[in-house]
């Protein structure tokens, strides 16, 4: 019984005085605290799939994100094709020609479009998204449709059948009448039920038609001109598709965090200014990879679409999903730090003590995520910060009974998070400024642990 309370005593010894057990008991803490710092995690991504329900719900009740692709004229012709008939009671084989109607659709030769688009935030509890008013006026000019290149005879097309469609998303979102002016005749665009298909995350368009087109409106001889104007509600972005064999889009807003995406960018330089931005687009044919004619039915060209995504300015869930990305950093240099004090002054720091210290350094992130959903992300920040270096300085000083060692502690973690926060707002240079930081705190440590001698395990 004796030697065991030997024992016991000699293990305790060497975990109180051992630079070894200090490190390993040290480094098993931190794996320990990386359990409630994966749940710190866990409630960012739920929060922020939370912020993202909300958005799709406002979308859905507001008007959801527009694509506009159009207007395209549908032509109908007769096709033929060959059926064998064996007739049962001679038993003889002849051959029927039976008559079926195709449809050639073509793109028109200019499509110029006029977008002024008003984005506001949307407020539902806490949480917000962008939405807007748009008014998109679209002209152009079909011409005489080239039938040679589907070797279609001319003999054979149904002009007195001919209208006009279009396919646009957020249908729901339009708020005037959907009309068209097509020669000169207007006519009103009306819905056709079509089996939409889902290509994945992208919006499915509705089709409007035209009612059938009058014979002088119809580009037989000469080119037609049209034009239209939408009124759209609609939210996060919108976009067109370049069917014009040449298609120009100038966009004007007042909101001054756009986004441009797609597959092609305005030309124009100044397009962002203090008073919003205003874009220019100009597409060729030969910049697309589709032609202007295709037979039967609209390819799904929503690949080919550009334009504007109207995004909220800062998104404090990705930032604070970036921050708690450094958490194990910030935990391992912090505990660091009270190593190398209590080897260097030989205070004795209890395991438990430690627990506390890494507890509230991960209590910094729910701060930060609570505070940030009804404050900006730097208010957050320092409000988190503060109460965390306060806090660790204050107990720090119970437990190190030194001024200047709580003050050293309290500098070094205004450092860390001064630094992290840095890092965080950065995009193009936050990998050179972490290297670099991370290089100048392995100097230090280097620099200061040369006083430690490590051959003793008494310290």
């Amino acid at each position: 019984m004796e030697q065991h309370q030997k024992d016991r005593g000699k293990f305790g010894a060497w975990i109180r005085t051992s630079v070894t057990a200090r490190m390993l008991m040290v480094g098993f803490l931190i794996l320990i605290l990386l359990i409630p710092l994966s749940f710190v995690k866990d409630l960012i991504r739920e929060r922020s799939s939370r912020k993202q329900g909300v958005m799709n719900e406002i979308s859905e009740k507001w008007g959801d994100e527009v694509i506009l692709f159009g207007p395209v004229l549908e032509i109908p012709y007769k096709t033929f094709r060959q059926k064998t008939v064996v007739e049962e009671s001679t038993k003889k084989m002849f051959t029927e020609t039976i008559e079926e109607v195709s449809y050639l659709y073509v793109f028109p030769d200019a499509l110029d479009i006029n977008s002024r688009v008003n984005p506001e935030e949307k407020y539902y509890g806490i949480y917000k998204t962008s939405v807007y008013q748009s008014s998109t006026s679209l002209s152009g000019s079909f011409s005489i449709p080239d039938f040679t290149e589907q070797e279609i005879k001319e003999s054979n097309i149904l002009w007195e059948r001919v209208r006009i469609v279009m396919k646009m998303s957020n249908q729901k979102g339009v708020s005037n009448q959907a009309k068209i002016t097509m020669g000169s005749h207007t006519y009103d665009l009306k819905s056709r039920y079509v089996a939409e298909e889902n290509y994945g995350n992208r919006p499915a368009l509705q089709t409007l038609e035209s009612p059938v087109l009058k014979e002088k409106d119809v580009p037989h001889t000469a080119n037609t001109g049209f034009s239209m104007t939408l009124d759209i509600r609609g939210s996060r972005q919108m976009s067109f598709i370049p069917v014009g064999k040449q298609t120009t889009v100038a966009m004007t807003s007042p909101w001054q965090t756009a986004n441009f995406f797609g597959k092609f960018l305005p030309h124009n330089d100044g397009k962002i200014h203090e008073n919003g931005f205003d874009a220019q687009w100009k597409i060729l044919e030969i910049n697309r990879p589709f032609s202007q004619q295709f037979i039967n039915q609209l390819p799904d060209l929503e690949t080919y679409a550009f334009g504007v995504n109207f995004m909220i300015p800062v998104d404090d869930y990705q930032k604070s999903e970036r921050t708690s990305k450094y958490g194990f950093m910030v935990i391992s240099l912090t505990f660091l730090v009270f190593f190398l004090i209590q080897t260097l002054s030989k205070i004795h720091i209890h395991p438990f003590q430690y627990l506390m210290i890494g507890l509230a350094l991960v209590m910094f992130y729910t701060l930060l995520i609570s505070i940030s959903e009804h404050s900006n992300f730097f208010k957050a920040y320092l409000i988190a910060g503060t109460s965390v270096i306060v806090l660790i300085s204050t107990y720090s000083l119970s437990i190190l009974k030194s001024r200047m060692f709580s003050l050293f502690i309290m500098l070094s973690l205004v450092a860390i998070y001064t630094f992290i926060y840095i890092i965080i707002q950065l995009e193009n240079y936050a990998l050179i400024t972490g290297s670099t930081g991370l290089f100048v705190i392995l100097a230090i440590v280097m620099f200061i642990s040369r006083k430690i001698d490590w051959g003793s395990e008494n310290q």
